[in-house]
């Protein structure tokens, strides 16, 4: 299914695409790929971190950039939407995903990326009427891809693997 993918096919039907596993198993590792791939066939691609974009969302709000960032959003071709249900969703959250997928459903391919298995996804949601219409636009057209195994960090560190330092700046 992988090398499916890399054709690019999926963004111009504007499907979608759920990786799920357990952490470190190379659900945003393979997400990044996905999008870069994306990039390189010529599609805008934008990579976001969901707890984070939720702040920002926020601020966008509070400053009057909520509904340019929407649009935005909405014409980009592949939105990557990483650590889907790592923390529990608000109103406002609900409300806010609702409206990008809404904008992108049937017009933009959506990634996601989630420790949590696909059929938990309408319990982390939270509320009932507005996890059906989320996961209506989100799951009915995506590829759905399950990651297995130890987390790869867990395997570099047993096997002697290091990381580039960090570097201050």
């Amino acid at each position: 299914m992988i090398a499916s993918l890399a054709t690019g096919q999926w963004i111009r039907s504007h499907d979608n695409v759920l990786i799920v596993g357990p952490t470190g198993a190379g659900k945003t590792y393979l997400a990044c790929a996905l999008a870069q791939m994306a990039c390189r066939l010529g599609f805008s691609a934008l990579y976001l971190r969901l707890p984070r974009f939720f702040r920002d969302l926020a601020i966008a709000k509070g400053d009057g950039r909520y509904g340019r960032v929407l649009r935005s959003l909405a014409k980009t071709d592949l939105v990557v939407l990483d650590d889907w249900g790592l923390a529990p969703l608000t109103d406002e959250h609900r409300r806010d995903l609702l409206e990008l997928l809404d904008d992108r459903h049937g017009r933009r391919a959506t990634l996601v990326a989630s420790q949590l298995p696909i059929d938990h996804w309408h319990t982390a949601i939270g509320e009932p009427t507005l996890a059906d219409a989320i996961l209506d636009r989100l799951v009915h057209n995506a590829y759905k891809i399950t990651l297995k195994g130890e987390s790869m960090r867990k395997r570099l560190a047993k096997s002697g693997g290091s990381r580039p330092p960090k570097t201050d700046h």
